[in-house]
């Protein structure tokens, strides 16, 4: 019997989220260059040129989300992205979709900041992302990918979730995943969800009530209800989409925390240090909104250490202690491009496991 060959494609991660954009049904994007993404938006400048499909490079980071906000509010499956400077410049736009419950896919390749800062890779846009970002009471659910085939899948998750809940959805990328080149299994074809009627869109109100599609509510008491409802989906969300995965031994000596691409480098830290015989394991959140905390304090539980490695000066170490508040968690990062390499993790670990 023959080995059935598996389809294969070799493609930057930048590239496989603009892929994953396409097959999930992706109808407009709008987008602005901005180094290191910049290979996501020419990809969705190819593929986005087929009947029915729309994309526009606007003027700005600005014009490019409220475009984003005007395609969704449409009924369309829509998507923008950019950049860490760019994401800031799209944050009121974002805290419109989030207010008027407009689904959208807003994907940030991030680099290092404060201000310009440079095209390195960097991890310092984790409070932007999980706290909302713009103005108000908010939250926007936020997937972090550590390989070029699951940014594929997360961003084709991220369009099922963001119809499913109607709230825009942020695909938390670096510079590191959006750059590196690997080979990604299209022989099993992805399971697309939410493509239901979407009958609260502008879509014309012949022979229906018209919709209205809003943030704005000047009456006293509205926004406060309007907040309130709000509320209800986040806390759904929190129940529902937590996502986690876990690498090693279960009963270890020291837990390292790590996402996306540092995620990759803490796992080959574990693998040479149970080599050497300290065991060793990965929690890596999938989800970094809603962090993942039930499925880490079961990890943590059988830990003896934690170190959590970040490629900034500590933003996902503030969720992970609150979800370890009797733990002492160990903390190591760099910034401004700079990434923890596996040999500094071991030695790191090794100093700490002594004690």
């Amino acid at each position: 019997m023959k080995e059935k060959r598996k389809n294969k494609v070799l493609m930057s991660g930048n590239e496989a989220m603009g892929l994953g954009a396409f097959t999930a049904g992706c109808r407009f994007y709008a987008g602005y260059p901005i180094t290191p993404q910049n290979e996501l938006t020419a990809y969705m400048a190819s593929c986005m040129r087929l009947p029915g499909r729309t994309f526009v490079q606007a003027e700005s980071e600005l014009a490019a989300i409220n475009m984003v906000f005007g395609a969704s509010a449409a009924g369309f499956r829509t998507m923008t992205s950019s950049s860490s400077p760019g994401i800031s410049l799209k944050q009121e736009g974002i805290s419109y979709l989030a207010g008027a419950q407009l689904p959208a896919v807003i994907i940030n390749v991030s680099r290092g900041g404060p201000g310009l800062g440079n095209i390195a890779s960097s991890q310092s846009d984790y409070f932007q992302s999980t706290r909302g970002g713009g103005h108000g009471d908010y939250f926007t659910p936020v997937l972090s990918p550590w390989s070029v085939e699951e940014a594929f899948n997360l961003v084709i998750l991220a369009f099922d979730m963001a119809d499913f809940y109607r709230t825009p959805i942020l695909v938390l990328a670096d510079a590191i995943i959006g750059q590196m080149m690997e080979p990604i299994n299209l022989n099993r074809k992805p399971l697309i969800r939410n493509r239901k009627p979407k009958r609260w869109s502008l879509t014309g109100a012949k022979n229906r009530p018209p919709n209205i599609v809003k943030s704005f509510f000047l009456q006293e008491g509205l926004l406060e209800e309007h907040n309130l409802l709000l509320e209800k989906k986040w806390q759904k969300i929190k129940l529902r989409e937590q996502r986690s995965s876990i690498y090693g031994k279960k009963k270890v000596d020291c837990l390292i925390v790590a996402y996306g691409s540092q995620a990759r480098i803490a796992r080959q830290a574990v693998d040479v240090l149970s080599c050497q015989g300290i065991k060793a394991g990965l929690f890596r959140p999938i989800t970094l909104w809603p962090y993942p905390d039930k499925a880490l304090k079961k990890a943590a539980s059988l830990a003896r250490k934690i170190v959590v490695v970040e490629q900034s000066l500590g933003q996902m170490v503030e969720d992970v202690k609150l979800a370890l508040p009797n733990k002492e968690i160990n903390f190591l990062g760099k910034t401004g491009g700079g990434i923890p390499s596996s040999l500094e993790i071991v030695k790191f670990v090794k100093k700490l496991t002594k004690n």
